[in-house]
């Protein structure tokens, strides 16, 4: 296994890990602007008013992306798998 090996196998982990956090890390940025934004039109400053619309935003994501996001991540771990013999010549 060479260095240029090593270094593309961690770009391709890096993307997939890229891949697969950014629809949910989109969503909870997306709302948590959104209730702060509403937060500071409207002075009310409950830390827990963020929480809830979170949590059902991300849950909303992983319901729609969930598939795409483990189709992902098998397609990666069975290329990774099929790597190995040509990593160990």
């Amino acid at each position: 296994m060479t260095d240029t090996t090593v270094i593309q196998l961690a770009l391709q982990t890096m993307l997939v890990a890229l891949k697969l956090s950014a629809p949910i890390l989109a969503t909870s940025l997306v709302i948590g602007f959104t209730v702060s934004l509403f937060q500071s039109m409207t002075q009310i400053q409950e830390f827990t008013l963020s929480f809830v619309p979170k949590l059902i935003g991300v849950g909303v994501a992983l319901l729609v992306c969930g598939n795409w996001m483990l189709h992902t991540l098998i397609d990666f771990t069975n290329d990774l798998f099929d790597m190995i013999p040509s990593l160990l010549s």
